[in-house]
């Protein structure tokens, strides 16, 4: 979601509060903390927000408490932060659901891991997921965000060599073929491919039996069937991949 998208609904509803709505979207979406006056005006400009060089934001944010307050200085300008009320507020005036709270806490961390990983491929995999989540499409969520992780397993695995991959490989699955390039490890089963990992000291037992439950919930999703998943338990899965494979 965009900025522009995102302040649309309340464009018509006074400087205040898109004022409080965009510095709702900067902790929301992009994980910021707190901003000056001159960083209110670039998300406003960003937003495409009419007359927003000329707009009197500090004096705006002066009259905005208790939604907001200063948290500090850079330089000699002022750090503006949303308080709790003004996150209240906020979620009342786009009318956002209590379940938003979790799918925005598992957007803004994972653009943030994104902002850090250079394999294209798993950011690929995890760009997706943020777009399924950010359309409640949380079933597709759990299948890219395990896409992603399952990729970078693979990628940890055969950092370890062929020759230490095949011997703990034939421990777990004997009729394996032996593995002579990376993509031969896609033909690894993936319960399989966690055991690997974890013989070759990439993660302890425990971290393995929870990276085997997040698999067991990317089959729930990622196959026909009944189950539905609700946002918390989304967000028990991103946790966990996240903190074991990219923490």
């Amino acid at each position: 979601m965009t900025i522009v998208e995102f302040l649309h609904p309340i464009k018509s509803k006074g400087i205040k509060n898109v004022c409080l709505a965009a510095m709702y979207f900067d902790r929301r979406y992009q994980a910021g903390e707190s901003l000056t006056v001159e960083g209110l005006r670039a998300l406003l400009k960003r937003a495409k927000v009419p007359r927003a060089a000329q707009l009197n934001l500090a004096a705006t944010l002066s009259q905005s408490a208790p939604y907001v307050d200063t948290v500090g200085k850079e330089g000699n300008r002022f750090l503006w932060s949303l308080t709790n009320s003004g996150e209240s507020f906020v979620r009342e005036l786009l009318e956002l659901p209590a379940s938003d709270i979790e799918i925005e806490n598992d957007v803004s961390s994972l653009e943030a891991l994104i902002s850090s990983i250079c394999d294209k491929d798993v950011c690929d995999y995890l760009n997706e997921a943020v777009k399924c989540l950010q359309v409640n499409a949380l079933r597709a969520c759990v299948v890219f965000v395990w896409s992603g992780s399952v990729k970078k397993i693979r990628d940890d695995v055969f950092l370890c060599g062929v020759s230490n991959i095949n011997p703990a490989l034939a421990k777990f699955d004997s009729r394996a073929k032996p593995v002579k390039k990376l993509d031969d490890l896609v033909l690894i089963k993936e319960s399989t491919l966690l055991l690997v990992a974890q013989e070759l000291g990439l993660f302890d037992k425990n971290q393995r039996s929870v990276l085997e439950d997040c698999l067991n919930l990317r089959n729930k999703c990622g196959h026909p069937g009944k189950y539905k998943i609700g946002p918390k338990k989304v967000s028990s899965f991103i946790e966990d991949a996240v903190g074991i494979l990219f923490g």
